[in-house]
């Protein structure tokens, strides 16, 4: 990799040794700051798998988009796993906007919900089922695009928390909503492996050799955190993360029932609707 355009020869600083002054009280922190981050650490359920019976390729041609796709297919696994539905939090852009960062898209909707328990059922044929994938997935993308554009309600609901805080007032709708816990923490990586005028990743052997990304912790203590990465047309990278000390939680089952839902999923779309 060349260097920056800035970089001149001789242009920079050398290293040098830097000697902390560490009093007792300073040294007692760092202890205790040691110790709490190895007890996370030990408490940290991870499971890093790749899914690669299909990837974004199938689920575009489906007319599915593949966020959605993911998304749902959480939905139908957490269903699965616990027998009910959860607050979901799924991180959104908004660098649309001047120092913009992150809103929330609550992807646990009525018309994945609706989705979920026709799958359970096992009553409706694969064209309806089909039909109510659709609707929950357009669903999902209007509210990605909402939170893109500043329409979500999370942003506006935390400030509105802080300035209550600010002026001592005190809104027991506002601290109910942020004690709600985000049982499902979830996050789409972005998918830019290499740079231009590179072999394309899609092709054999590259696809093999794109990095599985990173993950994070899960917000709730009961609940999980899913990470997820679609590198290529092939293949998905799941982080998937929970604590140890919980006794409801299992990062190596629900990664299992993922993506058990993805293919279950996956067998609505024969022929003919990939095509339609």
């Amino acid at each position: 990799m060349p260097p920056p355009k800035s970089f001149k020869p001789g242009n920079h600083t050398h290293p040098r040794r830097i000697i902390w002054d560490i009093t007792d009280s300073l040294e007692k922190e760092i202890s205790k700051a040691y110790i709490s981050n190895q007890k996370n650490n030990e408490d940290l359920d991870l499971q890093i798998r790749e899914h690669i019976k299909f990837g974004k390729g199938v689920i575009k041609k489906a007319k599915i988009s593949p966020d959605a796709f993911i998304q749902i297919s959480l939905q139908l696994a957490y269903y699965r796993h616990t027998g009910r539905f959860c607050q979901t939090y799924e991180a959104s852009a908004t660098r649309l906007y001047q120092n913009g960062r992150t809103e929330t898209v609550r992807s646990c909707t009525e018309d994945s919900a609706a989705f979920v328990r026709a799958m359970v059922s096992a009553k409706m044929t694969k064209p309806d089922l089909l039909q109510l994938l659709r609707v929950a997935g357009i669903r999902h993308q209007k509210l990605y695009r909402d939170a893109m554009n500043g329409l979500g309600i999370d942003r506006h609901l935390f400030g509105l928390f802080v300035v209550s805080k600010g002026l001592g007032y005190e809104s027991q709708f506002l601290e109910s909503v942020m004690k709600r816990p985000w049982t499902l923490s979830t996050s789409q990586q972005p998918q830019q492996q290499i740079q231009a005028n590179t072999p394309d990743i899609n092709l054999e052997p590259f696809r093999k050799m794109c990095s599985p990304g990173g993950g994070f912790g899960p917000v709730s203590d009961e609940g999980y955190g899913v990470s997820y990465m679609l590198p290529t047309e092939y293949n998905i990278f799941f982080h998937v993360s929970s604590k140890r000390s919980c006794p409801t939680t299992d990062s190596s089952k629900f990664t299992d029932l993922i993506f058990k839902s993805m293919d279950d999923i996956r067998l609505l779309f024969d022929d003919s609707s990939l095509d339609s």
